[in-house]
């Protein structure tokens, strides 16, 4: 699904050229749960950015699904995002006087579909909050707020699920009740690329590697892997 070839990306700071990746070579087939792990400043978000075609590799190849993005222009990487791809970040960036249904629809304006009713009450459903769809974000918890940001990831039916820290502002119940989710998704068929800090978070993915100092030192399957429903009911049940 995923090719990236000794890509690498540079940022000018105060004067200095600072390497956020540096020669980094990954492949990430469809259907994995990969975990991308590493101190603040690795070089994670970069990396996150260049997966989900916001950003561009300053040298090396970056292949997605077979096509060369640098042959893309603007507008075809936007489709291209809008169609395959679906972001969930720390922040719920959620619209604050908005509905619940209509944030989820959001992605939707930009689509070529033919027929686009129902498709956000289906994605609300999906992450189980199908009850909650005329709610204002400040009328949810921060684990329904996350919850919907997800749904809105799912309305477009991505094949690609980028999770840029997702559980870094709630609490460690609504964090396994999100986890759980993108566990679920994935089981379903669905690509997922988890970032985050917390080691013990990581758990939950397939395959996890490592960024330190924009380069790749670790990458390994999971094998005390961590199912986050199983814990969630367990935390309930205690």
């Amino acid at each position: 699904m995923i090719a990236l070839e000794h890509a690498s990306k540079r940022y000018t700071k105060d004067a200095n050229v600072v390497a956020a990746l540096a020669d980094v070579s990954l492949r990430i087939d469809r259907g994995e749960f990969l975990a991308v792990v590493g101190p603040s400043g690795s070089g994670k978000s970069t990396l996150l950015n260049m997966l989900g075609l916001l950003d561009r590799p300053d040298e090396g190849l970056f292949r997605f699904e077979d096509r060369d993005v640098s042959t893309l222009d603007s507008d075809e990487l936007a489709q291209l995002r809008n169609r395959r791809i679906g972001f969930v970040f720390q922040a719920f960036h959620l619209l604050p006087r908005t509905p619940a249904v209509e944030n989820v629809e959001l992605p939707l304006i930009y689509s070529d579909r033919d027929d686009l009713s129902g498709l956000a009450h289906k994605a609300l459903e999906r992450v189980g909050l199908a009850d909650r769809a005329t709610h204002l974000p400040n009328e949810l918890s921060g684990g329904q707020q996350q919850r919907v940001a997800i749904a809105r990831a799912l309305v477009n039916d991505p094949d690609l699920i980028l999770a840029d820290e997702p559980t870094g502002n709630l609490d460690s119940q609504s964090g396994l009740e999100v986890m759980g989710i993108l566990q679920e998704l994935n089981d379903q068929g669905k690509t997922i690329v988890l970032v985050t800090h917390d080691a013990e978070l990581a758990r939950v993915a397939r395959r996890l590697i490592r960024i330190v100092d924009g380069r790749i030192i670790e990458d390994r399957q999971v094998v005390d892997r961590r199912d986050a429903r199983t814990a969630l009911s367990e935390a309930v049940h205690a």
